[in-house]
């Protein structure tokens, strides 16, 4: 059996562009093969590294959840877990950091730019974020997975587990497996509502910018309505010179899986005002079903905690002999 292990944080909002260029390629990766079991870790842990509202981190816990069971997860199949109910991912996290020289840390480029933007960053930038790699290293090495998909911004974490692993391994002996790490092709860019030269993003502080998964009908066309375009009125896609329309083309193409050339000329003459809600129809009927098994997750807490809390025990069964097996090797008293 292949074993495919991944980490989501439940941070920020996620949104349309999240669905169409992480979650639909994940499904793809993990239902490539029959014979594959899919370790789905939401990783609070990660995502306290910086200050986060507890009551939002609940919640975002929770629709996290909601999100990846709607978009089709088989949580009996695969494994659905916050990362935070199983303690050997903190207490792995521990031992790699322990053992991690702290010359591999200061490289890490993301601490680098994250200390960067903020004035007097050591009394407000956390040790939890400057050791972030070994959790994130504990993360994958516990499971002894085969695959790891990643986006090209985790670069370096990966290169660093593996270096973890193979620094453990000349140490104590082999005992961790390192991976293949898996990067998603490019996929289509979608970009900011508002300002359709950067990036939709799911931790803008300006919502009006993204189509949130979580949007209602209305707000998602209020959105689309209003997003930023040019006055010339013509409907074509030129990411250069009208990035307004070319994002909203894309959005449609991606929705519909109508090319931009049959989008242009289907919408040619017709107008901004016609196109925009011939677009904002487009993505509400595309998101309609997988919004409404969210919602129904959404509405019962006590299944979303079964089913997290039956991954979290399931997850441990797995984990917890390599925890020990890790223990034992640096010679620390554990054992079942």
């Amino acid at each position: 059996m292949t074993r495919i292990f991944t980490g989501l944080q439940p941070t920020g909002t996620l949104h349309i562009g999240n669905y169409l260029g992480a979650i639909v390629p994940w499904h793809e990766l993990v239902n490539a093969s029959d014979d594959s079991q899919a370790l789905l870790c939401i990783v609070d842990q990660h995502a306290i590294t910086i200050k986060q509202d507890p009551e939002k981190l609940k919640q975002r816990i929770y629709e996290l959840a909601a999100i990846m069971l709607a978009s089709g997860v088989d949580y009996k199949k695969h494994i659905v877990f916050p990362q935070s109910q199983n303690p050997d991912h903190a207490y792995v996290a521990w031992l790699l950091t322990c053992m991690t020289p702290i010359g591999w840390l200061d490289r890490m480029t993301q601490f680098k730019e994250k200390k960067a933007k903020v004035e007097g960053y050591k009394e407000s930038v956390t040790a939890g974020l400057y050791a972030y790699p070994t959790l994130m290293a504990a993360d994958i090495l516990l499971y002894d997975a085969d695959l790891v998909p990643v986006g090209i911004d985790q670069k370096q974490h990966v290169e660093i587990t593996a270096d973890i692993a193979a620094h453990f391994n000349v140490m104590y002996g082999e005992t961790l497996k390192v991976p293949k790490f898996h990067t998603n092709k490019e996929t289509t860019k979608l970009y900011d509502l508002q300002d359709p030269t950067k990036k939709m993003s799911k931790s803008d502080a300006d919502d009006a910018g993204r189509i949130a998964l979580t949007d209602t009908a209305e707000l998602i066309r209020k959105k689309i309505m209003k997003s930023v375009t040019d006055n010339d009125n013509v409907i074509v896609y030129d990411m250069e010179n009208k990035p307004g329309i070319s994002n909203l083309m894309a959005i449609f193409s991606a929705v519909s899986g109508l090319s931009n050339e049959k989008i242009a000329a289907e919408y040619s003459g017709k107008g901004y005002g016609t196109f925009k809600s011939a677009v904002a129809d487009a993505v509400i009927a595309y998101l309609e079903p997988f919004q409404a098994k969210m919602n129904q997750f959404l509405e019962d807490k006590g299944q979303l905690r079964m089913i997290l809390d039956e991954g979290a025990a399931r997850s441990y069964e797995l984990s917890h002999p390599k925890t020990i097996e890790i223990a034992n090797k640096i010679g620390l008293y554990l054992h079942a």
